[in-house]
């Protein structure tokens, strides 16, 4: 490495980092629309923000618009603080954004009368803004101290990130080795940095401390270990006489050497300007004249400018117009670090005075002044957390009502306002802050209430994922203690959450029963949606005929209600409604899409991509596809596995695939991390094996994925999805000579599904009565399934005319196999099941028929997003449009667009409709309309 490098722009020299700087640079001279984050890594003092200073000029000279904002440790509390830096310059802009998303946008800055704010659409607003933005200029957005960026701006960012791919935007960040922010961001690049090596330090230590004496320089070389601050603060130190050679012992961190050091420039300065820095230290804006008020109540006389400027000249603070910042992080922590608690009171408590157009602030700095418990207090704090939530900052409200909780005297209104942050992390799908506020609780007094309340957290948050018989039962005697409340509605939310959990892993029957048996009790009517999920969820078999019953009487819409809408798709799904399940979950995607609620809307995507598979709708972009990326985001990792094993079994039935799948291996991860395996998840997975393995004929190795569904001791037993498993198992029974073991599992099934009318389990039986039956029985049977519930269902009439063909040809009825045969073969082709299509031309090929081709489909060469990109285009929407449902930006809409014009053969939108229409197979719409 050189010993120095002159910036292309800015002429001051920054030694020893030839080769990150080349990086940077490169990375910016070839912006044009490739998107990506940079994020450079290291210790403080390291020289992360002189490299980035150093990028931003040589952005500048480039033409870039360059927006930046930088963490401090004492504004981490404050919602949108960071977010506010970078979009400020691009306000005046906001007028030309949609209104759902400058509402939000302007709401979450305070600046609007928007009564509650969706982060979505704020993050969105800030994506838009950037990428048109970049429509004039390339634009770099410079965020230094990133892991001190409030929550809510570090979220609004993180979205950012992970869209800007195809851009002309490049995120450019700082932070602490130990905090990498945006890690799941596919744009995301690391670069860690070290300290300069041996001649870079001796350079620049020479050129700042000429004069120091061999020994002190060989010592600060040796003490700073390449640290470029550390070699200034330290020379600096050692040349003033403030510091003894045992200020550096080995044994003290570097962080904590610097600490000292710059803590050594303010000892000596005159009270009122350590008045202003003390202020400064803990102050969470960035007005100047905001810190000379309270610096002044701080002093007890007056204060301006000029009898601070010491505190400027010492490089402790810098000023730009009205606005101030500290020198470095590490200046601020020192100061607070030698700060009697005494005297950070009182000057939390004169800028508390001083903040009165700032409510929220003063308040949070009235809670640092008091030395004790204060309801009050406590009660302005979550006051203030309301005004977060609803800003869209969840985050920031859940740390205010934490502090709120520490505040406060009584012990019930602690717990209730930590569990209060507890469901609002639970909002969020952050288990681990959770988890830190449940801990807290251990040993607390709580309310009944509230008590009730955590335990439907405990219930819910997981989703069953850890659900044990004991941990069930809880839920149930909570249930009870609130039936004997009163208090109806939280009984049914527990009582949801424990037959949530019995759907992942069943606790047993008893357990099932008991949940069925309190639901009762509450006393709702029987067609309440709440208790047609717990019914269905509990005992699909036992209650599914009742359930589907009085889902047959309930509008599609729910009465346009899409909480109601939700519940009872759940509850059709799991009773094998599969075509109600689709029409129930299609009303709150819509309207969770256009509320902007994504976790919800993840997790209702991927059941309704469930139902669509068991359908034959083997669409990835009708809904898995999108519940995987989503959850993904939202950190939901069981919704995440649910769709990542949808989007396998969807390329198993078109593509195939052979060995292992690597979203089905992550699933499988999942669903194994905890000591109680997650049986929903394992069964899917076996059936997506079986699937593919059918396909490849490979039905040895099908069989034997298949029958770990049907086995109770295995981890993949599923009581429910084994009935919805056992077609496909039947296939691979007769190719491998396991009639007799399938005919004892097809039994099975037949006894616990009784004479249930639901889609899933017909399907099922007459599938596998056919195909398992006697030679005498089977024709008859054959033509039951192909006439009952496989009739408007094509992928699961075309597996029966496969099946019925083989079985005419194998009764030597060559002439007679053809025709159910080319029927099958063509309904595989048409809807994407290249696997399966090829499986029928063999048998067809061994009746002594030749000369078949696949159709071409150019729809296939989509990805799952470009095809419901170009599904929505067709149907008229906007690129914003567009880029709102589906939280993208316009730009990136208009980019898909562009590829798929031609994959599709069409040049204009126009045309799309016809296009896809006439690349669409006839099984394609049994999921209806993708919401």
């Amino acid at each position: 490495m050189n010993a120095e490098l002159v910036g292309a722009t800015g002429g001051r020299r920054l030694v020893g980092r030839d080769d990150e700087l080349r990086v940077l640079f490169r990375q910016l001279d070839g912006v044009d629309g490739r998107g990506r984050a940079i994020g450079l890594l290291g210790q403080p003092g390291v020289g992360k923000s002189a490299l980035q200073a150093e990028a931003v000029e040589h952005a500048r000279s480039l033409g870039f618009t360059v927006l930046i904002a930088r963490g401090s440790q004492s504004e981490t509390h404050l919602p949108y603080a960071g977010l506010h830096q970078v979009v400020r310059p691009l306000l005046p802009y906001a007028d030309r954004l949609p209104a759902l998303q400058r509402d939000a946008l302007l709401g979450c800055f305070a600046m609007s009368e928007s009564a509650e704010t969706n982060p979505f659409f704020t993050y969105l607003a800030v994506l838009e803004l950037l990428v048109d933005a970049a429509t004039r200029a390339p634009v770099l957005v410079c965020l230094d101290d990133l892991q001190w960026l409030d929550q809510p701006s570090i979220d609004a960012l993180a979205f950012v990130t992970r869209r800007i791919v195809g851009e002309r935007v490049i995120v450019l960040c700082t932070s602490r080795s130990e905090s990498r922010p945006f890690s799941d961001a596919p744009t995301m690049q690391w670069l860690e940095l070290d300290g300069i090596d041996e001649p870079a330090a001796a350079t620049l230590l020479d050129e700042r401390a000429p004069q120091l004496t061999p020994a002190v320089r060989d010592r600060v070389l040796g003490q700073a270990g390449g640290n470029p601050l550390a070699l200034l603060e330290f020379a600096t130190a050692l040349e003033s006489g403030r510091y003894a050679w045992t200020e550096f012992d080995e044994d003290l961190p570097m962080t904590t050497r610097l600490e000292r050091a710059f803590a050594a420039r303010a000892e000596d300065l005159a009270p009122a300007v350590r008045a202003v820095l003390t202020v400064a230290a803990v102050d969470d804006g960035d007005d100047i004249n905001d810190v000379l008020a309270a610096a002044q109540v701080l002093h007890g006389s007056p204060l301006d400018r000029l009898s601070t400027q010491p505190a400027f000249e010492h490089g402790l603070l810098t000023v730009a117009g009205e606005h101030y910042r500290i020198a470095h992080p590490l200046v601020g922590s020192a100061l607070r670090r030698a700060m009697p608690a005494t005297v950070r009171r009182r000057a939390h408590k004169a800028l508390a005075g001083v903040l009165g157009a700032h409510p929220d602030r003063a308040v949070w700095h009235r809670a640092s002044a008091v030395s004790g418990r204060d309801e009050q207090v406590a009660a302005e704090l979550e006051q203030a957390a309301g005004n977060a939530q609803r800003r869209g900052a969840i985050a920031s409200a859940a740390a205010w009502l934490e502090r709120a909780a520490a505040l406060s005297p009584d012990p019930g209104s602690q717990a209730a306002r930590l569990i209060s942050a507890a469901e609002l992390g639970y909002q969020l799908g952050r288990f681990s802050q959770v988890e830190q506020i449940k801990a807290q609780l251990t040993g607390m007094t709580l309310r009944p209430r509230d008590r009730s309340r955590l335990s439907w957290l405990e219930g819910v948050f997981h989703d069953g994922s850890t659900g044990e018989p004991a941990e069930v039962r809880h839920l149930i005697e909570m249930a009870r203690l609130a039936i004997g409340g009163k208090d109806f509605d939280l009984a049914m939310q527990l009582l949801v959450g424990a037959a949530r959990r019995v759907w992942w892993r069943d606790p047993g029957a008893a357990v099932r029963h008991d949940i069925v048996v309190v639901a009762r009790q509450v006393g709702v009517p029987e067609d309440d949606a709440r208790l047609l999920a717990i019914f269905a969820l509990c005992e699909a078999h036992e209650l599914g005929p009742m359930v589907i019953d009085h889902l047959s009487r309930w509008p599609e819409d729910a009465g346009g209600r899409p909480d109601l809408a939700g519940l009872l798709g759940i509850a059709a799904f799991c009773t094998g409604d599969f075509r109600r399940a689709v029409a129930f979950l299609s009303t709150p995607i819509q309207e969770l899409r256009a509320q902007g609620r994504m976790s919800l809307l993840a997790e209702a995507l991927a059941v309704r991509g469930w139902a669509e598979i068991y359908l034959g709708a083997f669409d990835a972009s009708s809904s898995s596809d999108e519940a995987m990326r989503l959850a993904d985001e939202t950190g939901q990792s069981m919704w995440a596995a649910t769709a990542r094993i949808a989007v396998a079994l969807i390329e198993a039935v078109g593509k195939g695939w052979e060995g292992p799948h690597q979203l089905l291996s992550e699933a499988e991860h999942i669903a194994l991390r905890t000591p109680n395996a997650d049986s929903s998840l394992l069964a899917g997975v076996q059936l997506a094996r079986g699937i593919a393995e059918l396909g490849a004929n490979r039905h040895e190795q099908a069989y034997g994925e298949l029958r770990r569904v049907f086995v109770p001791a295995d981890p993949a037993y599923q009581r429910v999805q084994r009935v919805w498993t056992l077609s496909y198992l039947a296939d691979a029974a007769v190719h491998t000579g396991r009639l007799d073991e399938a005919r004892a599992l097809l039994a099975g099934v037949e006894q616990i599904a009784g004479d249930s009318p639901a889609t899933g389990s017909t399907l099922a039986l007459e599938y596998s009565r056919a195909v398992l039956a006697d030679r005498d029985a089977a024709e008859p049977l054959f033509r039951a399934a192909m006439d009952g519930a496989a009739a408007r269902l094509p992928w699961h009439l075309a597996r029966v005319e496969l099946a019925y063909g083989s079985w005419l040809r194998r009764q030597r009825r060559v002439v007679e196999s053809r025709e159910p045969l080319r029927a099958a073969r063509a309904a595989f082709d048409a809807v994407g099941a290249r696997a399966w299509a090829e499986r029928a031309d063999q048998e067809i090929r061994a009746t002594g028929e030749r000369g078949w081709q696949p159709t071409s489909n150019p729809r296939e060469q989509l990805s799952p997003q470009e095809s419901q990109i170009a599904e929505l285009a067709a149907r008229g929407l906007s690129n914003r449009e567009i880029g709102q449902r589906l939280f993208l930006s316009h730009r990136t809409v208009s980019s898909h667009l562009y590829r798929i014009f031609p994959k599709l053969g069409v040049s204009s939108r126009n045309q799309l409709a016809t296009a896809l229409l006439s690349q669409s197979g006839d099984a394609r719409g049994v999921a209806g309309d993708p919401g």
